[in-house]
């Protein structure tokens, strides 16, 4: 019997999930499949290193339930891989030699974690990207115990804080000369700096690694200054890269993750990218970019699944993230590193937000700090702005008295 072509995707993360979802949503009734390699159904990230590191019984955060896939007819073949794309038969072939057919296909391969390049590194020198990691990270993080982690970003700061909440002690080694170098603004990475620190968190800045001795039972890091820290383990996070050696042995375009067109299309105008893996135009500030990020990858899965269906809708969404931690919601929507000059809103609280304005006046970005969601309205009306290419007055944007919604009525 040959298997009927359809709509193939690669990545049963957030992302492709989202797509296979979407598909049916949208009133696609031809054959939809979801290839993963890992064992679980799609599943959320975020929670990783945060609810799975300190709730009661750790969980999958899944998307869709078995029930759920099967009632909507999404086959979803968990825990192989797709090995190689013959783009001249429009088939897929899989880590278990089986090859299956597709009218038009979606990698949504995702990232994982960037390497530290240096020998000595064993089994208690860890990454975090998946469910299981998540898990045997946990397992470490009890009163007691030393965990040392190797990069100030946003994963290994939210790890700081679950570890500190479950009792072990903490150290932070930042090469860079400030923790949240990427893309959040030195005021606001001071903040989460000192609640770290109130939290018993020691955090490093400025610190190179000279070497990495893991002995099974201890990881000595050796810093580049000469002094040791002693772990039980060692959490590696020193950012992401995006998965393309498929793509690049498919021969479609690489550029900074799989290239792809305002509509996610590849270079091959049957096979779309979306999500962590591919970069692509952003209309609102005229350049490529890549984005790591839980709001981008449902927005592409989604856009994915309209653009395989002939929508030819370019992607106009303004980036945003966030990070909860030890009660504190940091939110920046917009890319910050466009802006050229800052004004600063405070709100109740403690709260603030800053607003990142371009060269010639406009709106890029707005980054808010404070405690639930003491910045969440404002940064979504900042958006909106953002969006319109707005040229709010600075006056305005830094007055408590101004509404930002009358800004963007205006």
């Amino acid at each position: 019997m040959v298997m009927q072509a359809g709509m193939f995707i690669i990545g049963a993360g957030e992302c492709g999930g989202r797509a296979a979802l979407a598909l049916r949503d949208l009133g696609y009734d031809g054959p939809v499949t979801l290839v993963g390699d890992e064992p679980h159904l799609p599943y959320e990230r975020p929670p990783l290193s945060k609810e799975a590191m300190t709730g009661d019984a750790p969980a999958i955060k899944a998307i869709a339930s078995d029930e759920i896939l099967a009632e909507r007819s999404i086959r979803h073949i968990h825990s192989v891989q797709a090995v190689a794309i013959d783009r001249a038969t429009h088939s897929v072939r899989l880590s278990d030699g089986s090859t299956l057919p597709y009218d038009k296909l979606l990698l949504a391969t995702g990232s994982l974690p960037r390497r530290l390049p240096m020998p000595g590194l064993g089994p208690r020198c860890v990454y975090l990207r998946t469910f299981n990691d998540a898990l045997a990270i946990r397992a470490h993080l009890k009163a007691g115990n030393r965990v040392a982690i190797i990069g100030g970003g946003f994963i290994g700061l939210e790890l700081a804080a679950a570890a500190r909440k479950l009792g072990a002690s903490v150290t932070v080694i930042e090469a860079q000369p400030r923790i949240l170098m990427r893309g959040v603004p030195a005021e606001i990475a001071d903040i989460i700096h000192q609640a770290h620190e109130a939290e018993g968190v020691k955090i490093l800045t400025g610190q190179g690694i000279a070497a990495v001795a893991d002995d099974g039972t201890d990881v000595r890091i050796t810093l580049a200054g000469g002094s040791d820290i002693v772990a039980d383990l060692a959490v590696i996070g020193i950012g992401a890269v995006p998965v393309t050696s498929l793509a690049a042995e498919a021969g479609l375009t690489i550029d900074n993750g799989i290239a792809v067109d305002a509509e996610l299309r590849t270079s091959d105008p049957d096979i779309f990218a979306a999500g962590d893996c591919c970069s692509f135009p952003l209309a609102v500030y005229g350049r490529r970019v890549r984005l790591e990020a839980w709001r981008n990858a449902q927005e592409q899965g989604a856009l994915a699944a309209r653009n395989m269906l002939g929508a030819g809708e370019a992607h106009a969404a303004v980036p945003w993230f966030w990070s909860d931690q030890y009660g504190l919601t940091l939110q920046i929507s917009g890319l910050s590193d466009e802006g050229r000059s800052t004004v600063r809103r405070d709100l109740d609280d403690g709260a603030f937000i800053l607003f990142h304005l371009a060269e010639d006046g406009r709106l890029v970005a707005a980054s808010g700090i404070g405690p639930g969601n003491a910045v969440a309205r404002d940064i979504r009306l900042a958006e909106m702005l953002i969006a319109r290419r707005a040229k709010p007055a600075p006056e305005a944007l830094g007055s408590q008295t101004v509404k930002l919604k009358s800004l963007l009525a205006a």
